[in-house]
């Protein structure tokens, strides 16, 4: 495996930037961490999930009911993983360390695994963003092709149609496949996997096993083996386009900038991490306060990117800093004013790359 390092030398962006919003929370008198907004998410998230699992298991209802209430619990769970898990495996939910373990195992209450997301998400994702071959987010292929360095194949040529069924299937992937197999392989895409105690192999298969009782076993004996099927079904199928679609919307847009490693020799990319964060990561919907809410900030990505350890709940304020900064240094920053706007460039840019390259002409 390469070794991929940053030229950090004359790192005077982030410098600058960090005093500028270390100067906000001080004046400011105020902590990095969450407050009664964010702990207002979780009374209100936690318990309308439990309160749709609870009426789907007891109550009357029509198909049609069933399948809407299914799709509501689907983006309730996501709810819960954009704004708890997320600040929480991030250690920006609360000062104190054990609040924040806690809260990161909501991860596995919703089928996936802390510790494997942890170094997945918050070292290789945040410190090799767009960099093929390294970044797992962007190591789908040949499923998916993401960059232009990527393998191209004859299916790429209506990805941007069949994506969309990926995105759907994604998180049931991700509790089914994906983490059994980075589990078994020792391995998230490229690196190894960092050393499991005993403790963590337990929670890994207690939590799963409790996964199919809650999300199978129970459901199954309440409901019976089709109805849970349908609902079951339409419960990824919102969790799994809601959670791709805004992850993708960060990175995978013609804004953005990629880097690519064959992963034979040790290389340096030539900026500063934080600016190798600004070129390739971005915003979006940034006035949408329905979407920010929902989403846990996760559209001002550019913030979160360059400040992961700051709850979600300041990155509207921080923003200005940002990307006045940005000014400052000529530097660019992404941010596309819509939801429907960053959608329209994810499709552009997938439907591009699934052009055959002009090599293989």
């Amino acid at each position: 495996m390469a070794k991929v390092t940053y030229n950090n030398k004359n790192a005077v962006f982030f410098q600058s930037l960090k005093a500028d919003v270390d100067k906000y929370f001080k004046e400011n008198g105020i902590e990095k961490t969450g407050n009664w907004k964010l702990y207002l998410k979780t009374i209100v998230l936690v318990p309308v999930a439990i309160g749709l699992y609870w009426f789907l298991l007891t109550q009357q209802y029509t198909p049609f009911v069933g399948i809407a209430l299914s799709l509501l619990l689907g983006l309730a769970l996501s709810g819960i993983g954009f704004n708890i898990m997320h600040d929480a495996c991030h250690g920006s939910y609360s000062s104190k360390k054990w609040v924040n373990d806690l809260l990161g195992l909501s991860l596995n209450a919703l089928g996936g695994n802390a510790f494997i997301w942890k170094q997945k998400h918050n070292i290789i994702h945040h410190t090799y963003t767009n960099v093929d071959g390294m970044d797992d987010d962007i190591a789908k292929s040949p499923v998916i092709r993401q960059c232009q360095t990527q393998v191209w194949k004859p299916a790429h040529r209506v990805q941007h149609i069949y994506l969309w069924l990926i995105y759907a299937l994604s998180s049931f992937l991700w509790v089914f496949v994906m983490d059994m197999a980075k589990y078994g392989t020792k391995r998230i895409y490229t690196t190894e996997l960092n050393k499991m105690d005993t403790q963590e192999h337990l929670i890994f298969w207690v939590s799963k096993l409790l996964y199919l009782v809650f999300y199978v076993a129970i459901p199954v004996y309440f409901v019976g083996w089709g109805a849970w099927g349908i609902g079951f079904l339409f419960m990824h199928i919102a969790m799994g386009l809601s959670l791709s679609v805004v992850f993708q919307l960060a990175h995978v847009v013609e804004e953005t900038d990629f880097v690519y490693t064959a992963g034979i020799d040790d290389m340096q990319i030539e900026n500063e991490w934080a600016v190798h964060q600004i070129k390739t990561t971005a915003n979006f919907a940034p006035g949408n306060k329905l979407i920010s809410w929902f989403v846990g900030g996760l559209n001002y990505q550019v913030e979160h990117h360059l400040f992961p350890r700051i709850s979600h709940i300041h990155y509207p304020e921080i923003s200005k800093i940002v990307s006045r900064k940005c000014k400052e240094f000529g530097l660019p920053y992404h941010s596309m004013p819509t939801m429907i706007s960053a959608v329209g460039s994810h499709y552009r840019f997938m439907k591009t790359l699934g052009q055959k390259p002009a090599s293989l002409a």
